[in-house]
């Protein structure tokens, strides 16, 4: 049985070619010092039942703990993570300014085998980032959806 996450990428023109990303650093012991490769869009597993858009949006929000802002979303498509989980992915233009970003949070046995169980949120910040930032800090398996992204804008390499 297939795992399906689905997310959105907000994304911004500044001046000129520059394109940034919101993009959100995940949160836990396991992140905590890491830049390179933990970052991720915002996104959830959802049912098969559920509709993408709609399960996309609740993840949003609780990850950045605001809602999803009011745009125009496009289905950017559906993409296979190395783990076996399908992402499918909606973008929005949209200049997205949180007063603070509050996620949900997940129980962890910390340290392991501790026997101690401690609550982390799920991400620990999100920022924009211009594509090439991104692109170093993003998880390898999302930068497919990164490139879909600049495909549609117009601006594959």
């Amino acid at each position: 049985m297939t795992v399906r996450s689905a997310g959105i990428l907000l994304y911004r023109r500044r001046g000129g070619r520059d394109v940034e990303v919101w993009i959100a650093h995940m949160g836990g012991p396991f992140w905590a010092r890491k830049d390179a490769r933990a970052w991720s869009i915002p996104k959830g597993e959802y049912l098969d039942d559920e509709d993408p858009l709609a399960a996309a949006q609740r993840e949003f929000s609780e990850e950045m703990g605001t809602p999803a802002p009011s745009a125009d979303y496009i289905p950017l498509g559906a993409f296979r993570q190395p783990s076996g989980k399908v992402i499918t992915v909606f973008a929005a233009e949209t200049d997205f300014a949180p007063e603070k970003i509050e996620s949900n949070t997940f129980a962890l046995e910390w340290p392991k085998g501790s026997g101690t169980v401690q609550d982390f949120p799920e991400v620990d910040g999100a920022e924009w980032n211009r594509e090439a930032v991104a692109r170093s800090r993003l998880v390898s398996g999302q930068l497919p959806i990164l490139d879909a992204l600049m495909q549609h804008l117009g601006r594959a390499d």
